[in-house]
């Protein structure tokens, strides 16, 4: 098939067959010669030759099989080219704009919430937690068998108080080393195995890290006692003589912070027992040594530190005697940890440098995408709370994640609505902007709210921990309402110095079921403290088969509050607080859906929300803590028993937080963009 140019009609036409010189044979020389001329003449007709104004190739039509030259004549034309360059210059706009939208979406989406962000965190007091070897003592293979009550709760984050190698004067805050695990609690071996099985179920293991002290029997302190050069001053030494104290500094425990030693002939600093001497951080070779210990932990896996008594960890080097609170009281009957004002040894200067450096080794292994590794620091700071919020650093220098928020420990005395509000106010008025709240309202330090409360209040104090914005903690066995136990020997040093002082009654077994040492052991020769005596009806196995019970109400709370965006990143807002009430609502900007907490701290009562113009008339019942309530309330009308919570759920567009600034509080505003499905900063 050939193109030839037809004299007669001055336009080309299509010949069939081929017209190759190559393909001729000898015999036809005359045919051959004929064809070559023939064929040079027509490779002479040019555009040319074509009549003015014509449109070249006219006669043209496509077709299957057509040669390079006449595709390309073909698909020249303006109907076929403008189409092919509107497809690409449209797919180039198409990425472009799919390049811009991805960049706007992650620069004004919110930062995604962490792990500690998203879930309760649940504290596992060892000792008492589970028995696996019935020897009357809780295990780390104990904590393993009960992993599962975690995932029935919807935990992922999980804070195991100490269990180092210990001489258990202070039950494991007397560390003798802190790269070993006590036998008491298994071995090495025992603690890998924990922590692998909770990382395939999802679980992070958040380590109890005691920086202030050592135990006396630490090889630190032998060294240090004897004057080995290195270890010389890793304690705090002074000179003294035996029964005079250098000065009027008081423990935490009660009595002088001040013990002679006869090896050394010097008195040595210790805040908590005497068997517990202080680490002199001043010292850069003990901070050194402290932070490879945070090494060893990361790198065997551990998701995140508490870092223990940190207020405590330096001290005024000039000795001066702290102010008494009571100037008229004789000097030798001050003997309390309140009856200083500790200027000189709490919270001194140079303690946040040091947290921030250990901060920055936790940062350098969050690096891996999905292990970020978490720091909390605990500090009872009482009315000094500015002191408490400088945890959480500067705008520029990160420290803590959270500070432990131990206010709410304060709601038995004077409970009220009017009391609840001021303990979260008073929190959510001093926290830095930005930062992320938390609450806890028990732990092995204090006795068990429960027991301070009463019974018909524990759910409603379990609902506003779950539905306050920020980090739940919840101390062992307030998943059930466990009471306070009244031992019947004192194993508490604290509480042998001062029985009113005693913290064995919140240390007491976790109560599994109704069966022998309620579940907790098969020990026949009884538990390390006794169990409650109400074990038959308080405990796991009996909860979950109740619909109303206080552990199945944890669990609904914390499944919510897990999928709830309203609850887990929406506004807190305050409309009502008395002597009976306090609530508040969860909104979010962008979604018509939001909450109201309404909380009964006092007796049964019918609350009037109708000044609050930006609630709708209906109230739908999402969660109540107790049977036989309504579907919906009126607001003007919501009744409440004593002790009730409830959880409303409601649609509107209004929204409370932009007429009420003052009244609500977020840590980072965020809204709904129904459309896509997505959150973005506004």
């Amino acid at each position: 098939m050939s193109l030839v140019k037809d004299q007669q009609s001055s336009g080309l036409e299509l010949k069939e067959g081929l017209e190759n010189s190559a393909f001729e044979g000898d015999s036809q020389p005359e045919q051959s010669s004929r064809r070559g001329q023939e064929q040079e003449q027509e490779q002479a007709v040019s555009m040319e030759d074509c009549p003015a104004g014509e449109e070249s190739f006219t006669q043209i039509r496509p077709y299957a099989g057509m040669p390079k030259e006449v595709l390309l004549l073909y698909s020249s034309k303006a109907r076929y080219r403008l189409p092919r360059e509107i497809l690409f210059w449209l797919t180039v706009v198409c990425t472009l704009v799919l390049v811009a939208v991805t960049i706007t979406v992650i620069v004004l989406s919110p930062p995604c919430l962490s792990w500690w962000q998203t879930s309760p965190v649940y504290q596992v007091y060892p000792r008492s937690f589970k028995d696996s070897d019935a020897d009357g003592v809780g295990d780390l293979r104990g904590i393993k068998e009960k992993l599962s009550h975690f995932q029935y709760l919807n935990i992922k984050a999980v804070w195991i108080s100490p269990f180092y190698k210990s001489p258990m004067k202070d039950f494991g805050y007397d560390v003798e080393d802190f790269r070993a695990v006590d036998p008491l609690f298994g071995t090495m071996e025992d603690f890998d195995d924990l922590l692998a099985s909770m990382h395939s179920m999802g679980i992070k293991l958040i380590m109890d890290y005691i920086p202030n002290h050592t135990s006396d029997k630490h090889v630190w302190f032998q060294l240090s006692r004897n004057r080995t050069d290195y270890y010389s001053d890793f304690y705090i030494w002074v000179n003294c003589t035996e029964g005079h104290p250098p000065n009027n500094w008081v423990s935490v425990f009660g009595n002088s912070t001040w013990t002679y030693d006869p090896e050394r002939g010097q008195c040595y600093f210790h805040q908590f027992l005497k068997e517990q001497p202080d680490l002199n951080f001043r010292n850069p070779n003990v901070i050194g040594e402290m932070t490879d210990i945070i090494h060893f932990w990361l790198k065997k896996g551990a998701d995140g530190f508490r870092m223990d008594a940190v207020k405590h960890m330096l001290e005024a080097t000039h000795l001066r005697n702290e102010p008494q609170v009571d100037p008229m009281k004789p000097p030798e009957t001050v003997n309390t940890e309140f009856d200083l004002y500790h200027d000189y040894t709490y919270t001194q200067v140079g303690l946040h440098d040091i947290l921030r450096g250990w901060r920055v080794v936790l940062d350098e292994y969050s690096r891996e995408p999905g292990r970020y590794r978490f720091m909390v620091t605990e500090s009872y700071d009482y009315k000094e709370i500015e002191k408490t919020m400088m945890y959480y650093g500067t705008p520029f220098i990160k420290e803590a994640d959270i500070p432990f928020n131990f206010y709410l420990l304060d709601l038995p005395d004077g409970l009220s609505g009017v009391r609840a509000k001021e303990l979260v106010e008073l929190w959510m008025s001093n926290m830095p902007t930005g930062k992320w709240p938390n609450w806890v309202v028990g732990n092995h330090d204090k006795p068990r709210m429960s027991s301070r409360t009463g019974q018909e209040y524990v759910r409603a104090i379990n609902m506003l921990l779950l539905t306050l914005p920020g980090t739940p903690t919840t101390y062992y066995g307030e998943e059930i309402g466990m009471e306070n136990v009244n031992v019947s020997v004192t194993q508490d040093p604290f509480g042998k110095f001062d029985p009113n002082s005693s913290r064995d009654p919140s240390r007491t077994p976790m109560q599994w079921n109704g069966n022998l040492n309620a579940g907790f052991s098969d020990s026949q020769n009884g538990t390390w403290l006794d169990i409650g005596p109400n074990y038959k009806t308080i405990n796991v196995e009996v909860q979950q088969s109740d619909t109303f019970s206080v552990l199945e109400l944890y669990r609904t709370l914390s499944l919510l509050r897990e999928k709830d965006i309203v609850l887990l990143r929406g506004w807190l807002c305050y409309v009502w607080e008395d002597t009976n009430v306090f609530a508040f609502l969860r909104e979010l900007d962008g979604l018509d859906r939001a909450f109201l907490v309404l909380l009964n701290f006092g007796e049964d009562i019918e609350t009037d929300l109708s000044t609050i113009t930006e609630l709708p008339d209906q109230l739908n019942v999402r969660i109540s803590t107790l049977p036989d309530t309504p579907s919906s309330f009126q607001k003007s009308r919501i009744r409440t028993s004593k002790g009730q919570g409830l959880l409303l759920e409601y649609f509107t567009s209004q929204r409370f937080h932009t007429g009420h600034s003052s009244q609500c509080y977020v840590s980072e505003k965020a809204c709904y963009l129904s459309a896509l499905d997505i959150l973005y900063k506004c």
